[in-house]
């Protein structure tokens, strides 16, 4: 069965533009559903995080008025994956040929580590050469950014994919206090972003490179996932 690695921010924080620190980190909903997607799927799921991470989830994505009815599981779930999630394999310790897939939640964490992890870059350069896949969602994006090829070449550079909209930024309250844009910042690296209306689950597939919106789009993106791997 497929072997896939879930690589989650290391910090419990976002900085904003004042310099302040906000609590932040992993999505709850981008990690439990692709997470119990790939397991029921017989997958084998390992977390990483950056040299000394500890993934925590966002506060606010654990709030019923954010998270919806499923606040509860989603808790409860990270509550039984603790030991797991306290111990995530170091990214420097990842050997990329072990795995069948790279999948990045987001949250706001990723803008803060995995968006400049040389670690997750070598990670990313080594999956996406052979041809695994590689899947972010929401904020997740941002972690491709990682990715520089020697001369500081963009790896992405070209590549279709979709991200937390700066539109989804704004209607977010979030936009405002953003020391970068996901949507901004890939754009002038030269994606090719693909987005929908916001909150609508959209998926965008560019050959080995699998991509989610939003919060939403974590099942859809999880299941396509499942889809192509348990054909190969």
């Amino acid at each position: 069965m497929a072997k896939i690695l879930m690589v989650l921010s290391g910090v419990d924080y976002w900085t904003l533009t004042d310099g302040s620190k906000h609590p932040s980190g992993y999505w709850a909903e981008e990690f439990v559903v692709p997470h119990r997607i790939f397991t029921q799927a017989g997958f084998t799921v390992d977390i990483a995080a950056p040299v000394d991470g500890k993934p925590a989830a966002d506060p606010v994505s654990l709030r019923p008025d954010a998270a919806g009815p499923e606040a509860d599981h989603f808790a409860a779930y990270i509550e039984e994956a603790a030991e797991a999630l306290a111990n995530p394999t170091a990214l420097p310790d990842v050997k990329t040929a072990d795995y069948d897939a790279i999948f990045l939640p987001g949250g706001h964490g990723p803008m803060e580590d995995l968006a400049h992890d040389p670690d997750l870059g070598r990670i990313l350069i080594e999956a996406d050469a052979a041809g695994k896949i590689i899947a972010p969602v929401c904020h997740g994006p941002a972690a491709l950014l990682s990715a520089n090829l020697p001369g500081g070449r963009w790896l992405f550079a070209g590549r279709e994919l979709t991200v937390f909209t700066n539109a989804e930024e704004r209607l977010n309250g979030t936009a405002s206090r953003a020391p970068w844009l996901v949507e901004t910042v890939m754009s002038a690296r030269g994606a090719v972003i693909r987005s929908a209306n916001p909150w609508q689950a959209h998926v965008v597939v560019d050959g080995n490179l699998y991509s989610g919106q939003n919060p939403a789009s974590s099942k859809p993106l999880a299941e396509k996932l499942v889809t192509e791997l348990s054909s190969r």
